[in-house]
């Protein structure tokens, strides 16, 4: 272990996540009328409506698969009886399906976005950039994903990249660990550590977007301020109840 080392797989995780959270508290605090996906769905929605599910659920079960493999550590699965072959076999099943989705939706909506005119019109240079990190980052965990059929050649993910990122969040970081790990492993992590960094400043916000305040607003009750409604005599059974609004 050198130096580098240490900015790569100490500094560098500790700054990202800084950014991370700093940045996103102050786009909220400063910038909640661009806290949003600008959506395009009224421009072009064939394309969106194979792209869009494909990508979302495809990176949900993406991110359920790295909370486990990265957050639940192997004595944990081994009590409760779980092997390691099992475990593994389950994992590449199905990392490998959600990441072929997630990597096929994604392709889906570039190539709307860029051949949609007016979608690619509101495309900005932010969007850009922020793809091209997006895209590393799935193509980088999806080889690693495709070469645990044959082998990292003796490296186990879950000995080095998973106890490195818990040690992160323990604060007592253990950078031997990534170092060890394959150039495979070591590229996905720094992909992901650069679109952590640049997350609150892109239209990835929309994430942590939900719209709960829907379901505990009051009704908004809307009435004519003249008795008669249109034109037409009110039929029966539409009475109007009170009076008009003065």
């Amino acid at each position: 272990m050198n130096a580098l080392d240490i900015v790569l797989w100490v500094i560098v995780p500790y700054i990202s996540l800084a950014i991370f959270v700093v940045g996103h508290y102050w786009r909220y605090k400063y910038d909640k009328f661009g806290w949003t996906t600008r959506s395009s769905q009224l421009y072009e929605s064939r394309l969106l409506r194979w792209g869009s599910p494909l990508f979302h659920f495809g990176i949900l079960f993406v991110l359920i698969g790295h909370v486990m493999g990265l957050g639940i550590p192997k004595s944990w699965t081994e009590a409760v009886g779980l092997s390691e072959t099992a475990y593994h076999a389950m994992a590449i099943g199905v990392g490998a399906i959600a990441g072929f989705g997630t990597l096929v939706g994604l392709g889906i909506l570039l190539y709307r976005r860029r051949t949609t005119g007016p979608v690619f019109s509101a495309t900005t240079k932010n969007d850009k950039f922020m793809y091209l990190v997006l895209t590393m980052t799935i193509l980088f965990g999806l080889s690693n994903t495709v070469l645990g059929v044959v082998g990292h050649g003796g490296v186990d993910y879950r000995d080095t990249v998973s106890p490195w990122f818990r040690s992160i969040f323990y604060f007592n970081p253990q950078p031997e660990l990534m170092a060890a790990a394959g150039p495979g492993f070591q590229l996905h992590a720094l992909s992901a550590l650069l679109l952590f960094a640049i997350w609150p400043f892109t239209r990835l916000v929309h994430v942590f977007s939900a719209p709960l305040g829907y379901f505990t607003r009051p009704y908004i009750v809307y009435r004519s301020r003249d008795r008669q409604l249109g034109n037409r005599a009110t039929p029966r059974g539409w009475d109007r109840v009170g009076g008009p609004r003065r």
